[in-house]
């Protein structure tokens, strides 16, 4: 269930913003440490240093060019996990959560049953459609995207896709009383040809 395991395009966009900010704060923590380093070995210099360039320098020169480096990663690498409008719509699947479990249908798939496995086509982006019966829930399948909020009376949708037939493991990651901790499910993800038949769907 590692996030830094991607198996589709949306995990691999957060996989690298999580690298992205990994070494963009390693480069803060060695430039402190740099400094700090040379408070020890060379005092008489780091005192030399008037209060008001501690300021400009440490606290604006130093630390904002890279967290503008940060900030433009996370809008551009934010901005493709966002399902676009307009064009070929993928296929909608639907994920209800209610304490304990998740159900998942296939209102575009003729004579689909309704499943407790989330069954997705093989390199082809679904939206899932998650709702919640009684407390807020949360929808995330960390190899393959990130994570959503299932709200009671409220509709949220996700856009996953699973680059290779394979199984994925899913959680409920908002705590929603005594039974959270069972609340996980499993994703198959299939080859287009076996997927109709995974879910029980006519031919």
């Amino acid at each position: 269930m590692s996030t830094l395991d991607p198996a589709g395009p949306a995990a691999a966009d957060i996989a690298t913003l999580w690298w992205v900010m990994f070494w963009g704060a390693l480069v803060l923590f060695a430039l402190v440490m740099a400094l700090l380093v040379l408070s020890f070995l060379r005092p008489a210099m780091i005192a030399s240093i008037r209060p008001i360039h501690w300021i400009i320098g440490g606290g604006l020169i130093m630390p904002v060019p890279i967290l503008i480096a940060l900030l433009m990663a996370a809008l551009l690498l934010g901005e493709q996990l966002l399902p676009k409008p307009g064009g070929v719509q993928p296929m909608r699947v639907e994920a209800h959560a209610s304490r304990w479990q998740w159900q998942f249908s296939y209102p575009e798939t003729p004579g689909a049953a309704t499943t407790e496995i989330l069954h997705l086509p093989a390199g082809e982006p679904v939206d899932i459609v998650v709702t919640a019966a009684d407390v807020i829930h949360a929808f995330w399948v960390p190899r393959l995207g990130g994570k959503i909020d299932a709200i009671p009376g409220h509709t949220n949708v996700i856009r996953l896709q699973a680059d290779e037939p394979g199984v994925y493991r899913g959680i409920c990651a908002e705590y929603c009383g005594e039974g959270h901790e069972t609340m996980g499910f499993v994703v198959e993800a299939h080859s287009p040809a076996d997927y109709a038949t995974a879910i029980g769907g006519a031919q």
